[in-house]
């Protein structure tokens, strides 16, 4: 059995206390700031990167996921590491976006519209477990705490998983078809 210190406890908190400012900060923006008076021409494209980074991480996933099955613990971590990468650049590129350009709304008519709002509804709110998930699935690995890892991860990949294969769908849905 594990044990588990003052200071695993404490990291925990921490990354949970980080994680619900992050969201928190992100509600606000994306709600409630004015969208920027200025906006660069790079930000019209930050969408399709979103996308991108988005798809690169749930390539990363089952990749990390594929090699931990087969036992090769160095390129499963590889893979997670470049999963936590691309999740973080999405997160930079993402609050960037919607920094300059605000809330995207959503012009579908008819059943389409029901099929956007119940994948970006659960999107959103996977999102919100997604993040202090990840990272304290990370940490329980970086502190050899690998039972809690195991636990926790069996929970976290699919949940990481469907966040960043919905983010793929709601961009097509709002800027392709």
């Amino acid at each position: 059995m594990e044990a588990v210190s003052q200071e695993s406890k404490k990291g925990v908190r921490l990354i949970i206390a980080i994680s619900m400012v992050a969201i928190g900060f992100l509600f606000w923006l994306i709600y409630f700031k004015t969208p920027s008076a200025q906006t660069l021409a790079f930000v019209k494209h930050l969408p399709a990167v979103n996308a991108s980074l988005n798809a690169l991480c749930a390539a990363c996933l089952v990749c990390g996921y594929v090699f931990v099955r087969r036992k090769n613990y160095k390129v499963h971590q590889r893979f997670m590491v470049a999963a936590l990468v691309f999740s973080a650049l999405f997160l930079v590129s993402y609050l960037t976006y919607h920094n300059f350009q605000g809330d995207t709304p959503y012009t579908g008519v008819g059943g389409i519209r029901a099929v956007y709002f119940f994948v970006l509804i659960t999107h959103i709110v996977l999102s919100i477990f997604s993040l202090p998930m990840a990272l304290i699935t990370v940490f329980y690995a970086s502190q050899e705490r690998f039972t809690s890892h195991r636990k926790l991860a069996r929970w976290t990949l699919p949940i990481w998983l469907y966040v960043s294969v919905t983010g793929v769908v709601v961009y097509l849905m709002l800027h392709v078809l």
